[in-house]
């Protein structure tokens, strides 16, 4: 019998530029599989920020694989952990070479800092992958930015579903709000997963010309009447450019990423109540929520639009000073907030949750949460990962989509049925110049900054001395 559900795991983390330690992160992804669940879930999909290194980040490629390969080895070997807790044993691979793969790698993307990871237990499930990318740093450039996945999650012939995950990290500081809201704004305009201009072009073609009216009397009555006579085709074109873009009709979305909104608008003062960990505190840090700047901004339709997000009951995710180890035991990292930032939840994972329509229908299927907890600190970073364990129904596209009698209703507020903000028809033209100006810039900077760059500079300087002497000789 088909599952009528895909579990799935979204994880987000800011990984500050430093490698992972595989084992160390096994074992909290290991606690967090196994938090109100049964079993491994289907999908696993990380967004990271500050993967690496700017350099190596704008470049991608060669220079972010190991990063990536450091998450791929800690999520198998959280499953195999996993299974042997459960199972007391280890599934070996008839070469025995070692713990069988329980995760494959389907897709990795990046802009700049930020990427997102795809892993399956059955990566033939997955069909139809495609990507999209904006960026919203310097000039276009991924310092800042997002990065989309979308795919067809086929179980059967009968049994699919259509997924889209976006992984992003949004302007820092304090003060930055507007800037926050700015980068969704950015992502709703920018992320498209064809290229729109191409569509945009396609539709002018396929218009029928309009015949032009004999008399200047004639010309303004058949002026009052061309937006209805237009309105099929440019429904259409505005269909057609819904498809593509974040909130396709068809599709689950989940956003999850380094999001840094934070509960004041300015830096603490000295002496400043700072949330803890004590229940019974005034200053306990379900106390401090009420000042969640998403939550507020979310609420007053300025960010996030249509999103959801379940309750949080986990602590503030940044920012954290990691205090010198005082057992060996790696696991448990010693932590205090860091003085100069209030502490804050800037690490999120929301999701468009299912439509009036779905909902309303005669099984009344529903996205079931299991559990959206953070990890515990991590050496390596100031931010705590945090991740949601879904349930999510197996909702065809079709049924997903608003019905015909909703897509004429222009006063909806559902990104289903209308767009907050309309994609921009050069976003494809936008991005691929931004993505000229990172790998320039990435260059720039790996040999300028890294003993790697030194060493690749150095061997270049070598071989045009080389060269120059040879020439000079004969």
């Amino acid at each position: 019998m088909a599952p009528t559900t895909l579990d799935l795991l979204v994880l987000t983390f800011n990984c500050a530029k430093n490698f992972i330690n595989a084992a160390v992160f096994a074992n909290h992804l290991q606690a967090a599989f196994g938090q109100n669940a049964t079993g491994l879930p289907d999908l696993v999909v990380l967004s990271l920020q500050e993967i690496a290194p700017m350099g190596h980040s704008f470049i991608g490629g060669y220079f972010l694989n190991p990063y990536v390969a450091r998450f791929e080895e800690a999520i198998n070997l959280a499953a195999v952990q996993y299974d042997d807790e459960r199972q007391n044993a280890v599934s070996v691979t008839p070469t025995q070479q070692g713990p069988k793969k329980h995760y494959s790698l389907v897709k990795t993307g990046n802009v700049g800092y930020t990427a997102l990871l795809l892993f399956a237990r059955d990566p033939d499930r997955l069909r139809d992958i495609q990507e999209a990318e904006v960026g919203f740093g310097a000039a276009d450039m991924g310092n800042k930015g997002a990065v989309g996945v979308r795919a067809l999650y086929q179980v059967s012939q009968d049994a699919c579903t259509e997924v889209t995950f976006v992984a992003t990290h949004l302007a820092a500081m304090e003060w930055n709000l507007h800037r926050r809201n700015a980068n969704w704004a950015a992502i709703m305009r920018g992320m498209a997963f064809e290229n729109p201009e191409a569509i945009v072009a396609n539709s002018k073609k396929t218009e029928e010309p309009v015949s032009r009216p004999s008399s200047d009397a004639d010309a303004g009555e058949r002026a009052r009447l061309l937006p209805d006579e237009n309105d099929e085709g440019h429904m259409r074109l505005r269909q057609r450019l819904h498809e593509i873009s974040v909130f396709k009709p068809g599709s689950h979305l989940f956003v999850a990423g380094d999001l840094n909104y934070r509960i004041s608008t300015s830096s603490p003062p000295p002496n400043a109540a700072f949330p803890n960990m004590d229940p019974d505190s005034e200053h306990h840090y379900s106390k401090f929520l009420h000042l969640d700047q998403l939550t507020r901004e979310k609420a007053a339709g300025r960010t996030m639009h249509g999103l959801s997000e379940s309750q949080i009951r986990f602590p503030p995710t940044y920012k954290y000073d990691v205090l010198p180890q005082k057992t060996a035991d790696e696991h448990e990292v010693p932590w205090e907030f860091a003085p100069h930032r209030y502490p804050s939840w800037t690490d999120r994972v929301l999701y468009l949750d299912l439509p009036s329509w779905v909902k309303e229908g005669p099984e009344s299927p529903a996205m079931n949460v299991r559990a959206y907890n953070a990890m515990p600190v991590i050496r390596t970073s100031d931010h705590r990962p945090v991740f949601l364990r879904i349930e999510v129904p197996l909702v065809s596209p079709s049924d997903l989509a608003p019905p015909p009698e909703l897509t004429e209703l222009s006063s909806s507020t559902d990104p289903r049925v209308r767009l907050p903000m309309e994609l921009d028809p050069e976003a494809w033209e936008r991005r691929a110049a931004a993505r000229k100006r990172e790998v320039m810039a990435g260059w720039s900077m790996l040999l300028w900054s890294t003993k790697q760059g030194a060493l690749v500079l150095t061997s270049m300087v070598a071989l045009g001395a080389g060269a120059y002497w040879l020439y000079r000789s004969s």
